[in-house]
């Protein structure tokens, strides 16, 4: 049995004990109350800085066709996705004009094709459509309803579908689609019309397409992509891309393909210069370089600028040491990045046809 006085205390400590219990319990009071009475509307964002990320169509041949409002005189204006907070989950999409950010919006319509609209103030709507590079002018639609989503893409005069994507001045890609809050068919009125779905830019699902090769390429800030290529030491071009051979895009092999059975390896290589480049590996040895192809025919550098733990970050610089994303995008529309990956903590992580190779180069799919 304890001895009792080992369970009591003398009244000035016991009373020092109390007074501290209480100071503690009416601190964490006072604490918990300022938290739940802090009303929601004050909370600031926590990134203020906006940026535009241009809204495209993507061509199976991973060139992008602008999206634009255009007015009933055939005047264009831009459609941009506005990043103005700390995220990119949910975007607004927006059209710009003659001074005014308008609402693009998806019709309620009686048709299995949804319009989608620009809303000007006083309830005048401006057509959405892609613009070939040949000025053919492509319906955008809302195409089929997926729960809350309802997938958008541009449409050609044969039926054929194009993802509409937003890309980002840094070359990251959510998806453009129409966003439901009800079940209804009708989310609400406005300005006159019925309005079916919001329209808004969200990270790419991940769906997994069926085609074999995806377009390497390095995506401009203004949202216009750039194709890449490999050179012999004579000027001859070569396609790189990626190949997806499984169901599964969580790691890409980049191939070039010089003639119609060869795939050579695209590698970083083992160098003492301030960037690490990038070249396909012949059978004998021989390198071929990789360059992104300016709209006048500018070759740009591809190289790896910087390492975070595993990972190679790869970029085209242009003569200004401006640099741009690399990328493999689906016909689809589905996006990965093209990364330097190490197996190894060596700085020689093997050695391929007498080449020293630093990394492996492989397409990934973006991290948020």
């Amino acid at each position: 049995m304890r001895n009792s006085t080992n369970l009591t205390f003398s009244f000035p400590l016991k009373s020092l004990f109390i007074f501290v219990g209480l100071l503690i319990f009416f601190v964490s009071c006072t604490e918990k109350s300022d938290k739940m009475e802090e009303p929601l509307a004050n909370v600031e964002d926590v990134n203020s800085e906006v940026i535009y990320w241009s809204v495209r169509a993507i061509y199976p041949d991973g060139n992008f066709l602008e999206i634009k409002a255009i007015d009933s005189y055939g005047n264009t204006y831009d459609i941009k996705a506005i990043q103005d907070a700390d995220q990119r989950s949910l975007l607004d999409i927006k059209a710009f004009v003659k001074g005014e950010i308008l609402p693009v919006k998806i019709l309620a319509d009686e048709d299995n094709l949804a319009p989608v609209k620009v809303i000007t103030g006083d309830g005048t709507l401006y057509g959405v459509k892609a613009i070939t590079s040949n000025g053919e002018r492509l319906n955008v639609k809302g195409v089929k309803r997926d729960g809350n989503i309802v997938h958008i893409k541009a449409i050609d005069k044969n039926g054929n579908r194009y993802a509409v994507q937003a890309i980002s001045p840094t070359g990251q890609l959510n998806d453009v689609k129409g966003v439901k809050t009800t079940n209804e068919d009708i989310e609400y009125q406005f300005l006159g019309h019925n309005i079916y779905a919001h329209v808004k830019a969200l990270p790419q699902s991940g769906d997994i397409g069926n085609n074999f090769l995806w377009h390497i390429v390095s995506i401009h800030p203004d949202g216009y992509t750039l194709p890449v290529k490999a050179f012999d030491k004579d000027g001859n071009a070569f396609d790189v891309k990626a190949i997806q051979d499984a169901d599964q895009r969580s790691l890409l092999n980049v191939k070039t393909f010089v003639g119609e059975m060869k795939q050579l390896p695209v590698k970083l290589l083992v160098s003492k210069d301030k960037y690490i480049p990038m070249n396909a590996i012949g059978e004998d040895g021989t390198l071929y370089d990789i360059k992104a192809i300016t709209p006048d025919g500018e070759k740009l550098d591809i190289k790896g600028i910087n390492r975070s733990g595993n990972i190679i970050h790869i970029k085209a610089i242009n003569k200004d040491g401006v640099i741009y994303g690399v990328k493999a995008i689906s016909p689809e529309g589905e996006l990965n990045d093209v990364k330097g990956i190490k197996m190894f903590k060596e700085q020689v992580e093997l050695i391929l046809n007498n080449v020293e190779v630093y990394a492996h180069v492989k397409a990934l799919p973006q991290a948020i």
